[in-house]
């Protein structure tokens, strides 16, 4: 189950890159955003009411915290890929910046959650590390015509799901993925809402791409990615589901070669199967005490999650 879910994580969460680039030629970012959260959000709210999804034991701070990792996670990621993607970044190029996450994830994930990474998961860390300037150089080399600052962008976005992923580590409430999950798209709702207002920017176009791509982001990303996040980061820990991440940037590179044609050599062949050593390597140092981290996350929540996803989408 767990390799099973690891793979359609990958690719959900590597679909909202190419989702974000199909939009990108039709409007713009906050106005591709505001209407991929505003149905959404309308909708999880009636499922959720009509569902009797619970709110019960909820404290006002329970649901303000998964707000603000709402912010964090939702608004503030999406906001810098969409923008940079706008700006002519590349939808593998993007990934590959978001590459870094795992690293400072994992570096982080000792003193901050107590949890031991071992030997063999540092080395794997290391690795993917290596297989993401790999495929970086590549992309570079190849040139996209982006401004240089364009591709600071990214990086605040991966700070932005850092926090938000340690953010909800450290919380000790429970929280049904189904009610998190409508928060947080609730919340973006309301921020790409107020921004896509006051920019002018709220009217849809009337083309079919972008309506196409609203449906994509939708279903793959945020019912599929984002959702599945969550998910494995609560059966497995911080360590493994931010390794996964490092499987986004060839992946995503793979499938903009492909659909758009962007760049793709040889030495993205390389860094592709240098991350998919890195994943093996964590995954084999996985120690006891991490598993032991994840038994005792899974055992009272697994069963609560896999109804509540089952609701969700």
């Amino acid at each position: 189950m767990n390799f099973l879910l690891s793979i359609a994580f990958v690719l959900c969460w590597s679909s909202g890159f190419i989702g974000a680039k199909l939009g990108a030629g039709s409007a713009s970012a906050v106005t591709i955003l505001m209407w991929r959260f505003l149905p959404l959000a309308v909708t999880l709210i009636v499922i959720a009411t009509v569902s009797g999804t619970s709110w019960r034991g909820l404290a006002v701070r329970d649901v303000a915290r998964q707000a603000m990792i709402g912010v964090l996670s939702q608004s503030g990621y999406l906001l810098t890929v969409y923008y940079a993607i706008q700006l002519g970044v590349s939808s593998g190029t993007t990934a590959l910046i978001d590459g870094v996450q795992p690293l400072v994830a994992g570096t982080l994930a000792g003193p901050l959650l107590r949890q031991h990474v071992s030997r063999k998961q540092w080395l794997g860390l290391c690795l993917g590390m290596g297989g993401v300037a790999i495929v970086t150089m590549a992309d570079a080399a190849a040139g996209t015509g982006a401004a240089w600052w364009a591709y600071l962008i990214p990086f605040l976005g991966m700070l932005s799901l850092v926090a938000a992923t340690f953010l909800e580590s450290r919380s000790r409430a429970r929280v049904a993925p189904a009610v998190s999950m409508t928060v947080h798209c609730a919340t973006s709702a309301v921020i790409f809402t107020a921004l896509a207002v006051s920019t002018g920017a709220a009217s849809p176009p009337a083309e079919l791409s972008f309506w196409a791509a609203i449906i994509w982001l939708v279903a793959l990303s945020t019912f599929g990615g984002y959702g599945l996040y969550w998910l494995i980061l609560r059966r497995s820990g911080v360590t493994k589901v931010n390794t996964l991440m490092f499987l986004m940037a060839p992946v995503t590179a793979v499938w903009g070669a492909l659909m758009f044609g962007e760049p793709f050599s040889l030495q993205t062949a390389l860094g592709l199967a240098v991350g998919l050593a890195a994943v093996v390597i964590v995954y084999r140092g996985d120690t006891s005490s991490t598993r032991a981290f994840a038994r005792d996350t899974a055992t009272g929540e697994v069963a609560n999650i896999k109804h509540s996803m089952s609701r969700c989408s």
